[in-house]
């Protein structure tokens, strides 16, 4: 699946980091990670201190292959089993209850906890090595908190910047990740009242998890608990950003370009040249779209434009995920386009 020669030497360096105390990038096949030991608080809260992030935002832990489960949650429904063995590693989440031992500060003082196996092989070597396989490793994605996640090493460089000023240690370059979006998000921690209950979309769609387990995930009720990139406004550029239906892609380019703004455009299907001061095709298929979303981003950002304007893309459930991330990035910016055209 990822063709990633191995740095061994840097890889148990980085474990080492971690045991420490230290703070360590690393990839996943979703986006990369910024890591610290799990059951050490004073680590976890480096990683909210360098991310900007709320302290009631939980992280997900990240579990070696065959980590002891029980050792990390209590009352693991059968269905979680289940998912297990279809889907890890790989990139889904199980909110499950906390085990009383697992210190609450990478719940966000909840009493659940999400766990994940990744699969690319640079991480898995990394949770091998870390505390013999039998650690876990908090990791949320490896940027400021609410901005475009990284993809690259270097995307994490760009946020953290490099040398004894940042506060990471090391990130292990493992190439671009492969899925490109986080995680499918599935909570499992209330199954006798609740039943699953699809947290956040991701690459496993609720129709695969629902062939595995027998039942159609709920959507998030007011009670559910809070996981990783569930807010409002998450994964979003520095530009304004603004979702436009296909139909209406050519005359509102042709406006804003008419009044002088400067575009940045995602797009799926052909347009004029000249009118953008940037742009990138993204992949027709739902997989190619998510792998390049935040890499295109986070170009289209370093435009300098007045707004990135976003081709939407298809509804149906093999888009949830996508939509889900651009629904969150254009949150904050709603208004600015009908302002923009206003304006001209």
């Amino acid at each position: 699946m990822h063709d990633v020669v191995l740095d061994l030497d840097a890889i148990r360096a980085a474990a080492r980091k971690l045991e420490q105390g230290e703070l360590v990038a690393f990839p996943t096949e979703t986006v990369y990670g910024l890591g610290a030991d799990a059951e050490n608080p004073a680590a976890v809260a480096k990683i909210y201190a360098a991310k900007g992030r709320p302290p009631k935002h939980p992280v997900i832990v990240h579990l070696a292959p065959h980590a002891d489960l029980g050792y990390w949650a209590t009352g693991i429904p059968q269905q979680a089993l289940q998912l297990i063995d279809a889907f890890w590693p790989g990139p889904l989440t199980l909110i499950l209850k906390r085990a009383a031992h697992i210190p609450d500060a990478v719940s966000g003082g909840q009493d659940s906890i999400g766990l994940r196996c990744p699969s690319h092989p640079v991480a898995q070597a990394l949770l091998r090595e870390f505390k013999q396989g039998r650690g876990g490793v908090a990791a949320p994605s490896a940027n400021k908190f609410g901005h475009v996640s990284p993809t690259t090493a270097q995307h994490v460089r760009d946020e953290f910047g490099a040398g004894a000023d940042s506060a990471v240690t090391c990130v292990l370059d493992g190439g671009q990740s492969e899925v490109g979006i986080e995680s499918t998000i599935l909570d499992l921690s209330r199954m006798a009242t609740h039943g699953p209950v699809l947290l956040r979309p991701g690459h496993i769609s609720a129709a695969r998890i629902a062939q595995v387990i027998g039942i159609e995930p709920r959507l998030p009720d007011t009670a559910a608990p809070r996981a990783s990139g569930t807010l409002d406004a998450h994964y979003a550029p520095s530009t304004p950003v603004a979702l436009v239906d296909a139909a209406q892609l050519h005359e509102i380019v042709a406006q804003l370009h008419g009044s002088g703004r400067r575009i940045a455009l995602l797009r799926r299907t052909a347009l004029p040249e000249g009118r953008c001061l940037a742009q990138c095709e993204l992949p027709i298929a739902p997989a190619g779209y998510a792998h390049d979303l935040y890499a295109a981003l986070r170009a289209m950002d370093g435009a300098n434009a007045d707004i990135i304007l976003i081709e939407a893309p298809p509804g149906g459930s093999e888009w949830q995920g996508v939509n889900d991330r651009l629904r969150r990035a254009a949150h904050d910016s709603r208004g600015v386009l009908a302002r923009l055209l206003g304006a001209g």
